[in-house]
């Protein structure tokens, strides 16, 4: 696996249910200070518009914190630096992850620059986290979701755990935030992790 410490995080935002998801990860991952290639698909654009607000790239920006280390990429640009493998990167996610643009990146067709950089992240062996938000499953669905596990990519459904007792949907969403940052190995402290037999720190 090709990854290059220090390098930024790909972070594509499609049109599948879960705006909140998308927003509470960018502002996470500006707090932790990690560099990011943002790319937005105009369904992700209306997307964010319709479920938290958010009407437009600026308004992206001032929901999500310092953009210092923020590239923003065209979505339609398809030769933009994520779309090469010889760009350094710290992996890929896709939250929230259409069924469309999941069933393209198992297909590599590389419709757009979303697509396009995932389709870099296999063949590089770098981390590609897809989180998909859909229900029920189809059998098509699931077929792609197994594809691109068979591929390297890891398939994370926007499914917050209840075991932690949220108290909000801001915890909810925390949850699902968390365990991405888990998987792309930013160090964060946003919600409780799991403790069962152990004795309490004083």
């Amino acid at each position: 696996m090709r990854v290059s410490p220090g390098a930024p995080v790909t972070f594509g935002i499609t049109g599948a249910s879960g705006a909140p998801y998308a927003v509470r990860l960018l502002r996470a991952l500006n707090e932790s200070g990690t560099p990011v290639r943002l790319i937005v698909s105009g369904y992700g654009l209306r997307l964010l518009a319709e479920e938290s607000g958010i009407d437009g790239v600026d308004a992206l920006r001032a929901a999500t914190g310092d953009w210092s280390r923020v590239e923003f990429y065209d979505a339609l640009d398809r030769g933009a630096t994520p779309a090469s493998g010889s760009a350094p990167s710290a992996g890929m996610v896709v939250c929230p992850c259409s069924m469309g643009t999941l069933a393209s990146i198992a297909a590599g067709t590389s419709r757009n620059l979303v697509e396009r950089s995932a389709d870099v992240a296999l063949k590089e062996r770098r981390p590609l986290i897809l989180v998909p938000r859909e229900t029920p499953l189809s059998l098509i669905h699931l077929e792609n979701m197994t594809r691109l596990t068979r591929a390297g990519a890891t398939i994370m459904p926007a499914a917050p755990g209840f075991y932690h007792r949220p108290k909000s949907i801001d915890d909810m969403v925390d949850f699902v935030a968390a365990r991405i940052l888990d998987h792309l190995g930013v160090e964060h402290t946003i919600g409780k992790r799991w403790k069962s037999g152990e004795a309490e720190a004083e």
